[in-house]
């Protein structure tokens, strides 16, 4: 949850019925430089009235009036509690702290809808829903305050993925308070220079050794008399044991900034990056993480299509939106003026001079970043994961060279001549061939700054080629167009009817013609794959023996193994109404030329057929969506991609596969 922390402006106080009105001056940059704009604030009152954001210690109710350009007033009521106890103590010191004026500040804690970066660093919430007010301590000292807002504000520390710290007081805030004995550090003698980090560690060590023999000798006078420590002796025993504790974890911190303090000397410029990638401090408070969160896996690819989107729509430069969406993120924003400037997402090509020179750099690892994404989605990119033998990688326009015969050898006599033997060869190239298709996005699903958009566009960019690769892999009437898409890794190859009613029986028949067919064609086992469908692999792991036990124990619909060889699952394997395709692939024997290239394009101006099989010419029946009049966005990806089998023996498949029907 969201802080914005506000001086609290205080027009009235009821005494008697401890109500409070007063204004909570959001519309100003607080002390973290955001803006929380109160004409966006949505509320459900009433709400609970904390002290000082603790979520279980409530002291009141606060409701919110409407708000205006000006801010919110709020009226709070701080609960009427008679009977004694911490209840009753922690609401008489909220009021009490109120009254002398040494509570002053409030904060109300929300959730940001709509946001966007200020030129500042700051974030504007354009729209928040707030869930609770708190009093809170924001007294004018620089130094109390850094101290107060880390101890109140766990939620904060929480979000920066640091452990919340407990307060070390000297008098606690109240009856309910822990109290906690705390260890002060060696202070300098009057006219002295202040101890450095090593003698400060030399005292802490000598400290800790004399209560470590004082713990020895409460435990050695208990050993003597054989009895167990009474309550004054385990109270001390306890008290010793935390300040040793406390004693070693700051010892610990003293040593992190003796090595700290051996890696300060840097260059300005480099000083000022590492505090834009680590924490942005101002006016001495924390104020938030930058450039520190991890990006789900092509989100930062979906990031810099929707900011090439909002630049076409709001005919505004692209990269200036970029910098301000996601400042600091370099990669972002280059991938961006790579969209803009239409420069090739370079591959590793035997035709570059420099080779993989171009897959180095911040802008091409975002594009790299989304293809990693897609390829575990699809049955290329699942080959090579999880213990599935990997397919042949090879590059493009490299010719391949493979024996499609062998000759024979003789036995010669002595003087005889020697017969001739002959040996046929073949040549192959994968040459980059490209796949396309389009995404279609609303314009306010662009326009969304939520996390869950950027989801959205990246999920519909990797659904547009996931089906057209995984259906021109694997299916039989896949042809190949000469310089357009590759033949599918079956097409050619004769298939194997399943026999029987799919019982548990027919499924082992059917196996052992298929291992027949694929070790007949010398093909290795090891390197065996299976290819079905998942609602074939389902059935497969409902078949249970008379005993109720799993017949096939290794398989689920999300894949496993299958008689010892690993099994990919894909909603995109022909099925038809005789049955389904079940493949048995050697990974080795199949050519995958991959580099990773990927290009984008966008247009709300096109007409498009939304059909998976558009009329090529249109015709006067095809039926064509106007983007610009849907408030529609497309987004039309490409990627270079081929591959072949070293040869026709390599797969083997059954048609008409019914298991457990």
């Amino acid at each position: 949850m969201n802080r914005a922390y506000s001086v609290l402006s205080i027009k009235a106080v009821d005494d008697g019925q401890r109500i409070i009105t007063g204004i909570a001056t959001t519309p100003s940059p607080d002390r973290v430089g955001d803006i929380v704009e109160p004409l966006g604030v949505q509320f459900k009152n009433p709400m609970p009235l904390l002290w000082q954001h603790e979520h279980d210690k409530p002291v009141g109710t606060v409701n919110f009036d409407k708000p205006t350009e000006k801010g919110i007033t709020f009226t709070a009521k701080l609960a009427d509690v008679r009977e004694e106890g911490k209840l009753k103590e922690r609401i008489d010191e909220a009021w009490q702290s109120l009254k002398a004026n040494l509570v002053r500040g409030v904060s109300i804690g929300f959730r940001p809808i709509q946001y966007s970066w200020m030129d500042d660093g700051g974030i504007r919430f354009i729209e928040t829903e707030v869930y609770e007010m708190s009093l809170v301590t924001i007294p004018c000292n620089v130094d109390a305050t850094i101290n107060t807002i880390k101890s109140l504000d766990r939620k904060q520390l929480a979000s920066l993925g640091k452990k919340a710290v407990p307060v070390v007081r000297v008098t606690p805030a109240g009856a309910s308070a822990t109290r906690t004995k705390s260890i002060k550090s060696p202070k300098p003698e009057e006219g002295q220079e202040m101890k450095t980090i090593a003698e400060q560690i030399a005292e802490f060590e000598a400290t800790r050794t004399a209560k470590a023999a004082d713990m020895e000798a409460i435990m050695t006078k208990s050993a003597e008399t054989g009895e167990t420590l009474d309550a004054e002796e385990s109270e001390q025993f306890d008290t010793l044991e935390a300040e040793i504790a406390a004693i070693d974890k700051h010892v610990g911190r003293l040593r992190n900034m003796q090595k700290a303090q051996l890696a300060t000397a840097k260059p300005v410029v480099e000083e000022k990056e590492q505090r834009i990638k680590t924490l942005e401090m101002r006016d001495g408070i924390q104020v938030r993480a930058k450039n520190t969160q991890k990006l789900e896996p092509g989100i930062a690819f979906a990031r810099a299509a929707k900011c090439l989107a909002l630049g076409h729509l709001e005919h505004r430069d692209a990269i200036g939106i970029a910098k301000s969406l996601y400042d600091g993120q370099d990669q972002i924003i280059a991938a961006t003026q790579r969209l803009v400037t239409k420069a090739a997402v370079a591959a590793a090509t035997t035709t570059d001079a420099t080779w993989a020179g171009p897959l180095v750099g911040d802008e091409t690892n975002v594009f790299a970043d989304f293809v990693e994404y897609l390829r575990p989605q699809t049955i290329l990119g699942r080959f090579g994961q999880g213990g599935i033998p990997g397919l042949r990688r090879v590059p493009f326009r490299v010719p391949l060279i493979g024996q499609t015969s062998g000759g024979d050898g003789y036995w010669v006599g002595e003087g005889q001549a020697k017969p001739l033997t002959k040996f046929d060869f073949e040549r192959k190239t994968l040459e980059p061939l490209k796949v396309a298709n389009i995404a279609v996005a609303t314009m306010e699903v662009i326009r969304d700054s939520s996390p869950s958009a950027d989801v959205i566009i990246r999920d519909q960019l990797a659904a547009a080629l996931r089906e057209r690769l995984d259906i021109d892999f694997i299916d039989p009437a896949k042809a190949a167009v000469s310089g357009v898409s590759p033949a599918s890794i079956l097409n050619g190859v004769a298939g194997i009817p399943a026999s029987g009613t799919g019982t548990a029986e027919d499924v082992r028949a059917d196996i052992r013609a298929l291992f027949g067919a694929f070790i007949a064609a010398n093909n290795a086992p090891t390197s065996g794959v299976w290819l079905m469908p998942a609602t074939t692999a389902l059935a497969l792991s409902l078949m249970v023996n008379p005993l109720g036990q799993a017949e096939f124990p290794g398989i689920s619909m999300t894949g496993g193994t299958l008689f010892g060889l690993p099994v990919i699952v894909s909603e995109y394997i022909p099925s038809d109404s005789s049955g389904s395709i079940v493949a048995l692939v050697n990974a080795s024997d199949i050519y995958l030329g991959d580099e990773g290239g990927i290009d984008l394009s966008m247009s709300t101006e096109a007409s498009l057929q939304m059909d998976s099989a558009p009329d090529n010419p249109t015709t006067a029946t095809t039926v064509l969506v106007s983007l610009w009049q849907r408030n529609l966005v497309g987004f039309r990806a490409e990627r270079a991609i081929n591959w072949a089998r070293r040869r026709a023996t390599a797969v083997a498949y059954l048609t008409g596969v019914n298991w457990g029907a």
